[in-house]
């Protein structure tokens, strides 16, 4: 069987032409525990701007680094991963929160309201598949346990096999791999069959070499 892979959230991405950003959230089918896409959001100098969804099957990934099978303009045309909205001002409808109410954008102009509008980006993932960012909870069967740093999978079912927390939590500077049977729910946070004892009895092991 082919060495599990690490997908590190916020790591470095790039096409076959060049670097074109981070990696923001991947996203994962609650059923069958695969990672479908990863996210991958633009830094400053390769096309600021929204996440686009890659789906795996244009991934490769060794030893941390994240390439794309596509080139920099292949990856703009990818579907969006992220939405952004305008929020109307917070006392334009009584009775609703500014961001329970959205508006069209009118560029170049103040809102329809005669307020400027403040935006807001929400995720925007396949239908019945969630997204886990670096930073999620992770809660044990006994409460709150750390953050999600990012996901180990098997790289011939692209099934997840671990869930990596984030390092400085409990153990110093190892991670933690959790395996995913010990996984009851993968939205609203991470969820654990297990105590957090049970948690910090596991053995650490080295992000880049997730198998060893």
């Amino acid at each position: 069987m082919a060495e599990a892979t690490p997908f590190t959230i916020g790591a470095d991405a790039s096409c076959a032409d060049g670097p074109c950003g981070q990696v923001s959230r991947v996203v994962v089918d609650p059923v069958t525990r695969t990672i479908t896409h990863l996210v991958v959001k633009p830094t400053h100098g390769h096309g600021h701007g929204l996440g686009r969804l890659v789906p795996l099957g244009l991934v490769d990934a060794s030893a941390g680094q994240i390439r794309l099978r596509c080139t920099r303009a292949e990856f703009e045309k990818l579907e969006r991963g992220e939405q952004k909205h305008f929020l109307s001002s917070s006392n334009s409808y009584p009775g609703y929160h500014a961001d329970q109410v959205l508006e069209m954008a009118h560029y170049g102009l103040r809102s329809y309201l005669g307020q400027p509008g403040e935006s807001a980006t929400y995720d925007s993932v396949p239908r019945g598949e969630v997204a886990v960012r670096r930073g999620d909870l992770v809660f044990a069967a006994d409460g709150d346990i750390g953050q999600v740093q990012g996901l180990v999978i098997d790289p011939a079912s692209h099934g997840v096999t671990h869930v990596l927390l984030q390092e400085g939590h409990l153990w110093g500077r190892k991670e933690v791999a959790i395996p995913i049977s010990a996984v009851t729910a993968l939205d609203d946070g991470i969820r654990l069959s297990i105590t957090k004892q049970q948690v910090q009895d596991l053995p650490p092991v080295d992000i880049d070499h997730p198998g060893r």
